[in-house]
């Protein structure tokens, strides 16, 4: 496995038993641009992405995001749809920054504080015992 995998099962681990749990909320698709619009121009970003449906074929994915584009199934839970649009917000438009590094790390903890309200210093404590580097904001 290797360094990027594992940190990427690490934060998946960290999600779940940390975020999934304090945001329950689900957004309907037909939702979804109109959050992802909000939060971009929040960010003071131009040309957010565009939500578009997430091929059936995908099964093992839950969501997936570029710099241009985010592709959601019928309903998203709001902390999936931030960490997509974390993805989005480090990411260049050849695809550069798609990881779960710090600087993605960084910039999710910050939308999960702003957007669904969850505790900075819980997240944090919670992400230093993960073992979870961040950049902060």
């Amino acid at each position: 496995m290797s360094r990027r995998d594992a940190a990427a099962r690490r934060l998946y681990a960290w999600e779940d038993a940390v975020v999934a749990p304090r945001d329950r909320s689900l957004v309907p698709f037909a939702q979804l641009q109109a959050l992802v619009d909000h939060v971009w121009a929040a960010e003071g970003r131009h040309f957010p992405p565009r939500v578009r449906p997430l091929p059936k074929q995908a099964r093992r994915t839950v969501a997936r995001a570029t710099r241009t584009a985010i592709e959601a199934p019928a309903e998203l839970a709001t902390w999936v749809l931030l960490h997509e649009l974390a993805h989005a917000l480090v990411a260049d438009v050849d695809g550069n920054g798609l990881g779960h590094g710090p600087d993605f790390v960084g910039t999710y903890l910050r939308l999960l504080v702003t957007y669904a309200r969850l505790d900075s210093a819980m997240l944090e404590a919670t992400l230093r015992e993960a073992g979870l580097a961040w950049t902060p904001a």
